[in-house]
């Protein structure tokens, strides 16, 4: 039942989603003019109307487009003519590629930051780096790109600044993106580690004599990282949808790269394609975190069938 439920959620998402985007595309411009380019001719810009369809009415347009959509035939590019579904799915990878480095970076930075936050409670070194951490968090993470660009690729010139080559130019954009993200699930495992660390099954296992190591990394940790798997499942998908300022920046060739590009020249069939692949793509993270805390914890997963 419960994945009949979800299919059915996907299905309805998608269709907001979709139809939403096909009358707020119509809003932005005429793509058979920016296809005619300057100078055309009316009557070739009509031509042009004709031949993808855009002289007819938005509501024969809008019906001929859901039809099409229900076999996820999305049309072809306007630019060169590819298969719009297939421009995108060639854009996808570079951007789970970039998602994925971007989360292991994250996790192995934050999980043991937070940890050693959450029990270090007093200190110099801990209100040094939480001082970090707030500044950092302050910074959008475009500024604090645009300011690795500068130091590292300018200034001192040990990094690549564009595209998607070898391991250094993955760097970058990398840390760009962990810079938003790592303050964020800092803060969450360092309240869960505290939380942990005064709760009664630890008091317990300290009045029955295990060693600090053990209680930490047998009882309080898990607990730190099970609490934090919603946000790191939230970040994964944010990054699926929301890395189209680092990828304009540092030209990394994903679908945030494409969107912005394909909006920019009115490419409706690859804009369409490419939040498709979005939508799809944030729901089975949100889907999948879902499902490891209901693996992982019981509780959750019974709560969720009572529900």
């Amino acid at each position: 039942m419960s994945a009949l439920k979800g299919l059915r959620d996907l299905a309805f998402v998608l269709f907001a989603t979709m139809t939403v985007l096909f009358f707020l595309l119509r809003l932005t411009g005429d793509p058979a003019i920016v296809l005619a380019g300057e100078g055309a001719s009316p009557a070739q810009v009509e031509a042009i109307r004709a031949e993808y369809g855009f002289d007819e009415p938005i509501l024969i347009q809008y019906f001929i487009y859901a039809g099409k959509l229900l076999t996820l035939d999305f049309g072809v590019s306007l630019a060169d003519g590819t298969p719009a579904l297939e421009k995108a799915l060639i854009s996808f990878p570079a951007t789970l590629f970039l998602a994925f480095m971007a989360l292991s970076v994250n996790l192995m930075i934050s999980l043991p930051t937070g940890l050693w936050l959450g029990q270090a409670r007093k200190g110099v070194a801990r209100r040094g780096v939480r001082g970090l951490i707030t500044v950092i968090q302050g910074f959008p993470g475009f500024v604090i790109a645009l300011l690795m660009i500068n130091i590292f690729a300018v200034a001192l010139e040990w990094l690549p600044t564009v595209g998607f080559g070898g391991p250094a130019t993955w760097i970058l954009p990398t840390l760009s993106v962990v810079s938003f993200l790592a303050p964020k699930l800092i803060r969450v495992v360092e309240a869960n580690t505290y939380a942990a660390l005064t709760s009664n099954y630890v008091r317990t296992a300290k009045a029955s004599g295990a060693p600090d190591n053990v209680i930490l990394w047998r009882h309080v940790a898990p607990n730190a990282l099970l609490g934090a798997i919603a946000l790191v499942g939230a970040e994964f998908a944010f990054m699926l949808t929301g890395l189209v300022v680092i990828e304009t920046i540092f030209a990394w060739p994903g679908i945030g790269w494409l969107l912005v590009q394909s909006t920019l020249s009115l490419d409706f069939p690859v804009v369409q394609a490419v939040v498709f692949l979005m939508v799809l793509g944030v729901f089975a993270t949100n889907a999948l975190a879902e499902q490891l805390q209901a693996t992982l914890d019981p509780r959750i997963g019974n709560a969720r069938g009572a529900g």
